[in-house]
């Protein structure tokens, strides 16, 4: 069911939150990645209609959602003077994988409306998609209420790794017969006290009467 809004200024906060609540579960389709976002995106005409959706990595491993979204349609489309891109993550200012920014194609494609939910945190690159489409005059609204779901998407990119577990040495075999100390030698007798004494002479019988 499409909900309408005025075309003169943006659409009202009950409408954002919804669209936004569909990136999410777009952003859920995304294929995982260790290295990138899971996002989704939503272009809505200015009469309420969904005009394309889009989500990470939909059909190439570097794909953006807005990305995505624009893609499926035709650059000269007049709906999207008119129209508002939802982005469950701020749309992205600097890029690795491509040479084109999100922001640099919603300015290009005219769209006059931006609304995310979370804004990029720096994991990747600096987020500048915010500050570079005010700059181009687009009007950027941010919807923090559905930013901790969007970061939930992408719990996976803040684990730290789990420290490789440390080798434990092999106890040594106890030996299966204890064997008897063996007994310490007698002290030798000291030559410098002499001889040992000779044991009295036992007496004869024939010296007694």
């Amino acid at each position: 069911m499409n909900t309408h809004y005025p075309t003169e200024g943006p659409p009202p906060p009950e409408e954002r939150r919804r669209r936004l609540r569909e990136t999410l579960e777009l952003a859920r389709r995304s294929p995982p990645s260790p290295t990138a976002f899971a996002v989704g995106a939503v272009i809505v005409a200015a009469d309420g209609t969904r005009m394309a959706t889009g989500y990470s990595r939909e059909t190439h491993p570097t794909d953006h959602a807005e990305e995505a979204a624009l893609a499926k349609l035709a650059a000269d489309d007049p709906r999207l003077v008119g129209a508002v891109l939802y982005s469950s993550l701020e749309p992205c200012g600097q890029r690795a994988s491509r040479p084109t920014t999100c922001a640099e194609l919603i300015i290009a494609a005219g769209i006059p409306t931006v609304v995310y939910a979370w804004r990029e945190p720096p994991l990747f690159v600096t987020a500048a998609g915010d500050h570079r489409l005010r700059a181009a005059g687009v009007t950027v609204l941010e919807e923090p209420a559905l930013a901790a779901e969007a970061r939930e998407i992408n719990r996976a990119l803040f684990r730290k790794p789990e420290p490789e577990p440390e080798s434990e040495a092999e106890p040594e075999p106890k030996p299966e017969f204890e064997t008897e100390p063996e007994p310490e030698p007698e002290p030798e007798p000291d030559a410098a006290s002499g001889p040992a004494p000779a044991p009295p002479a036992r007496p004869d019988a024939q010296d007694h009467p």
